[in-house]
């Protein structure tokens, strides 16, 4: 397998992938695979156009890939049906009001006109109308005037212009320019039919400044109607931006000018700008044209581009990695399996930025209204600080949470940026067999590979305390330093005499005290001149049958281990092939553990909190902390203990995260609800949750201040006799008092969430999530839909 030095550098080459020690099974191993570059989605784009999609920096969970912001929020407005009768009542009004004047019911409507002219253009009285030429001239520009100010009224007490910026100026052009024009249009036959008054009042006033005579001329008039004509077109052409739809049907720039483009000759995305800028333009073309020749995936270059960052700073590895580009071009720096993508993808992937698509924001008041409609992601960044998942079974735990998550995890191992580990029954729905490196089937004798109780370690007092917490960590009335104890006596001599640990049936033995087991050890111990060692197990004879001795306790929790179905398993000689935790420690490896939860429920409680101490001791002590590593338990019920909740705490700062799912809270003992919740930075309750549990939940997100609304209806009291009539006959019509509303608007705080909308507003198939990332920044709880 060709690492091209990115891994061996390390110490990590192919050779160190788990295999099995002793001979081959009778089933040939399933032969490595490397399948065709395609897209990053059977129905997305191109490597190409995904390279240049935008990926803008936004909070924590959103989806970055192609991410475009909401619109900001529009306050509340009046309604479209409000606007309507508003418009058809100005209207109405203004008809109205013109008749009434025109048809001479509005007294003194001449008295203004009056005051500013000679008497002797109008005939005496208050009613008298004109009596010369000049006095009907001055009435028409008058009602010229008058007719303008009523439309103008009537525009604003309608709220016209609101209608025209919702429903016209809204909708864009075209719309725009051909609603215009066709209101301009209707304009241009009102003028000119004399139902607008505005032809004659300019020409009266054209003749009042230049004299009678400009009209002899045939040219003039023509000016002036065509002067007309402009004017009435004008306010219509600047409403629907004519000039701009001009210039945009002619091909020429918009009237807004773009924004400045980059350089003509700046690299984009595939021309992998990071190596040009370092020197290497042969690598850069090579793999330019192996985008563009769609030689390469997603996966390819997520790998080449972690390759590059990890051997930046070391000559020798990029000089390693250009040849090797130079020569496989996108095969260079291959994952130890030779593997370059997984055989199917069921969710949404964006490798460069290491997420997952797992859902969307509803549209729901809870949620704020910024990531209302935006994806929800995960990403190592949150999964760092851990992440526990709850709900009831059948509620999309495994499906769409658990399987997208460990596929995307085994994504990014393939791109040689993570591990993964992930623990669930057997036949579940964690991912097909070649999408891991190795697949550890407790209980099937087909499996190829073992699994290593004391993790990997050689030093006793380390294997004690691992194995104490996965056999007794669960036991509230004892003490698994005890328990750590007691085991350490056992295994330290029988390691000084055989070289190893000790398997199931020879471990049982020693914890229920087997005399002849005992004995034969002691002679051992003696005749190897291992006296600390005896002294140890002397130790350990004489502590037992005490008081508080642990040892009954682990004698029974390790004889659920001593079956036959468990005989090959747990085998520690020089023909085991046990898997290891601590080959997570440097390799992108992709390890399933298939447990029997329903033959062998309890054991397999007991291997999962094994499991758990023991990806946090390996985790924790790990020196190379390069790759992010992840443990994914399918199922943690029965398995969260007080230390296990200290080293998940410790995960964030190593650089390694864990998913825990339960079907509910009181899966963990009780006294650690708090200490669980308060560990994980990213919580997530599933539709169907119990009021008790999301009382938990309501704990954990906290209040906010949110501001309300009391409408309270007082009742009227008249004091007048015809009011009292009114709302007598009012009451009479509607049945009902007359009342008046009185809004108090005040900021109170609560919860995000309560117990209640967790356990009764939750719609299946969604769930509600808060993340959290190593940095510490946070985002609300979501109501996410989930479509992974």
């Amino acid at each position: 397998m060709d690492t091209e030095g990115t891994y061996d550098a390390r110490g990590t080459g192919a050779e160190r992938v788990p295999r099995p020690a002793g001979p081959p099974p009778a089933a040939p191993p399933p032969p490595t695979y490397a399948p065709q570059p395609r897209r990053p989605a059977a129905d997305g784009p191109g490597v190409e156009e995904w390279l240049r999609t935008p990926r803008p920096v936004r909070e924590p969970g959103v989806w970055r890939y192609g991410h475009v912001p909401r619109p900001p929020e529009k306050p509340e407005g009046v309604s479209d049906r409000s606007l309507l009768v508003g418009v058809l009542i100005s209207v109405l009004s203004g008809l109205l009001l013109w008749s009434l004047w025109r048809n001479g019911y509005i007294p003194y409507r001449l008295v203004p006109l009056k005051l500013f002219t000679p008497g002797d253009w109008w005939y005496a009285g208050t009613f008298g109308g004109p009596r010369t030429i000049e006095g009907a001239d001055a009435l028409t520009v008058y009602e010229a005037v008058l007719f303008g100010l009523l439309v103008y009224g009537c525009g604003r007490l309608g709220n016209w212009s609101e209608i025209f910026r919702r429903h016209v100026a809204g909708r864009g052009q075209p719309f725009l320019g051909l609603a215009t024009a066709a209101g301009g249009a209707l304009a241009e036959l009102l003028v000119w039919k004399d139902a607008v008054p505005l032809v004659r009042p300019v020409l009266i006033l054209v003749a009042s400044v230049a004299g009678g005579e400009i009209y002899q001329s045939q040219t003039v008039v023509n000016v002036i109607y065509a002067l007309i004509a402009l004017g009435v077109l004008w306010p219509f052409a600047r409403l629907g931006r004519w000039r701009e739809l001009a210039a945009a049907r002619r091909g020429r720039a918009a009237a807004v000018p773009d924004a400045p483009a980059g350089p003509p000759d700046a690299p984009t995305p595939e021309q992998w700008p990071e190596l040009r800028e370092a020197g290497m333009r042969d690598a850069a073309e090579a793999l330019t044209a192996e985008v563009r020749t769609g030689r390469m995936n997603d996966v390819d270059v997520a790998r080449l581009r972690h390759a590059w960052s990890v051997g930046r700073g070391h000559p020798e590895r990029l000089a390693a990695l250009t040849e090797a580009v130079l020569r496989t071009g996108g095969a260079a720096a291959l994952h130890p399996s030779g593997a370059r993508d997984l055989a199917r993808r069921t969710v949404r992937h964006d490798l460069l930025t290491g997420q997952v698509r797992i859902g969307s924001c509803t549209d729901d008041p809870h949620n704020p209204y910024a990531r209302r409609g935006s994806g929800v992601a995960l990403e190592p960044a949150l999964l760092g600080t851990s992440l526990l998942a709850v709900g009831p079974p059948g509620a999309g735990k495994s499906a769409r949470l658990v399987r997208p998550v460990v596929e995307s995890l085994a994504l990014q191992a393939l791109a040689g940026r993570a591990a993964v580990l992930a623990v669930g029954g057997a036949g579940g729905e964690l991912g097909p067999d070649d999408a891991f490196d190795v697949v550890v089937r407790i209980g099937d004798p087909a499996s190829v590979h073992d699994f290593d109780l004391y993790g990997g370690t050689t030093d006793p007092d380390e294997a004690a305390g691992v194995l104490a917490e996965g056999l007794v960590g669960d036991v509230t009335h004892l003490d698994s330093r005890r328990a750590a104890t007691v085991l350490a006596q056992l295994l330290g001599p029988y390691r000084a005499v055989h070289g190893h640990f000790p398997g199931v049936p020879a471990l049982r033995e020693l914890l229920d005290g087997d005399t002849a087991a005992i004995d034969a050890l002691r002679e051992a111990l003696g005749a190897g001149g291992h006296q600390s060692m005896l002294r140890e197990l002397e130790a350990r004879t004489r502590q037992k049958g005490g008081a508080g001795d642990p040892g009954p306790v682990l004698a029974d929790r390790i004889a659920l281990l001593d079956r036959s179905a468990f005989a090959p398993f747990f085998a520690t000689g020089d023909q085991a092939r046990p898997f290891s935790l601590r080959s997570l420690e440097h390799l992108p490896l992709r390890v399933r553990i298939d447990l029997p939860e329903r033959a062998h429920a309890e054991a397999s409680r007991l291997l999962t909190r094994l499991v758990l101490a023991q990806f946090t001791a390996v985790t924790a002590a790990r020196t190379d902390r390069s790759l992010f590593v992840c443990l994914v338990l399918d199922d943690a019920t029965h398995t969260v203990t007080a230390e296990t909740v200290r080293g998940i705490r410790r995960l964030r700062s190593v650089n390694a995260g864990a998913l825990l799912t339960l079907r509910t809270v009181d899966d963990v003992p009780e006294g650690l609800h708090t200490a669980l919740l308060g560990a994980v930075g990213c919580c997530m309750a599933f539709s169907g949750v119990t009021t008790w549990d999301g009382k938990r939940f309501a704990e954990v997100w906290g209040k906010e201040w949110v501001e309300t609304r009391e409408v309270a209806q007082h009742a009227v009291f008249a004091d007048q006799p015809f009011t009292r009539a009114l709302h007598g006959l009012r009451k009479l019509v509607t049945g009902k008092a007359v009342t008046r509303d009185a809004v108090t608007v005040r900021r109170v705080e609560r919860e995000r969430w309560s117990a209640s909308e967790l356990a009764y507003q939750v719609p299946p198939g969604h769930a509600v999530l808060s993340v959290t990332t190593v940095e510490g920044e946070h985002a609300p709880p979501l109501l996410v839909t989930l479509d992974g």
